[in-house]
């Protein structure tokens, strides 16, 4: 989670802003022996901004816009009652982040939301308290700790600590439709005692490939999970996906593993980075996809690094959608 510890105080309104980033679907998901569900993240430089706004004018109303964002409100609502604070305010959110299609956008949502109080009200969430509260709300991926991680996102629980993000371009593709988070998470497990201890063997190979810097060997892994994923929720485009990989040289085919997307990685180390992007965009286009780009996150493009870090935030967003009040 990344957030920004600035307030503005006015005599009539104090206001926090906040933000977090999502992520391009996950490195490696699925079940590990013992019937532990687990996901490895790969965050992405889009996210979603929060502004949490307070003072008398709100007349004991917590409200939030774009009206559907009811988990933020609800994570706002907990937030305030542990800390004593006045259930009253706006939340205020805008996100790069398309809903349904596995970019985690409403677990960005909710942690930009609890960025912007605590910089509202001066104060610091503990980590293991933030997850906590949203475990109440749904499973989350893992997204307020720094970096790639490995994450009991049924549990809402830390795995381990991996390391920093590889400098990485995923050409992606949406293959269409929405996926509700905790329907998908209700889904029975259709994974063999062998698939668990390959899931297991796979995070063993995937953190070796995080440590070394190894893009290939990282893409090996993805593809794999990729793969596997289709007993689950299978991408109609991924043998045509990894066909194009091939094509252009990519490092692995990456996906959203609870949502939409569909993705090929380029090393943004590869000497021959511009010439795959070009390449890929072509195959691609050639096959009458629409192509995005999403871009890994950095941590050197921040001023600090780890839990309540100061960044760059897009400043004064509003918007007129309908408010929804608390109750």
């Amino acid at each position: 989670m990344i957030g920004e510890q600035t307030s503005i105080e006015t005599t009539a309104i104090k206001t926090g802003r906040g933000r977090a980033y999502g992520t391009f679907g996950e490195l490696l998901q699925g079940v590990l022996p013992g019937d532990f569900n687990f996901l490895v993240t790969l965050p992405v430089e889009r996210y979603s901004v929060c502004t949490f706004s307070t003072g008398s004018k709100y007349n004991n109303n917590l409200m939030v816009t774009p009206c559907h964002k009811k988990k933020s409100l609800q994570l706002a609502k907990n937030i305030l009652t542990l800390y004593n604070l006045p259930l009253a305010g706006l939340v205020e959110i805008q996100s790069d982040l398309r809903e349904g299609k596995g970019l985690a956008s409403s677990t960005a949502d909710m942690i930009a939301t609890a960025r912007a109080i605590e910089a509202c009200y001066q104060i610091e969430i503990p980590v293991y308290q933030l997850e906590s509260m949203i475990r109440s709300i749904e499973p989350s991926d893992g997204i307020m700790h720094q970096g790639v991680v490995s994450y009991y996102h049924r549990e809402v629980r830390l795995k381990d600590k991996i390391g920093p993000c590889p400098r990485l371009s995923i050409l992606a593709i949406d293959e269409g439709g929405v996926v509700d988070t905790v329907s998908f998470n209700h889904k029975p497990n259709p994974f063999s005692e062998k698939n668990k201890r390959e899931y297991e063997a796979l995070l063993d190979t995937l953190t070796l490939a995080l440590e070394t810097n190894d893009i290939n060997l990282l893409g090996d892994v993805t593809t794999r999970s990729a793969e596997l994923n289709q007993l689950l929720r299978p991408k109609v485009n991924l043998e045509k996906m990894k066909i194009i990989k091939e094509t252009i040289g990519g490092a692995g085919i990456v996906t959203a593993h609870s949502g939409t997307y569909i993705g090929i990685i380029i090393s943004k180390e590869d000497p021959e980075y511009q010439t795959k992007i070009n390449n890929g965009l072509e195959e691609l286009k050639g096959q009458g996809f629409d192509v995005d780009i999403f871009h890994s996150y950095e941590e050197h493009s921040e001023n600090q690094e780890g839990y309540g870090e100061e960044i760059n935030y897009r400043s004064n967003w509003r918007n007129t959608n309908h408010l929804v009040a608390s109750r």
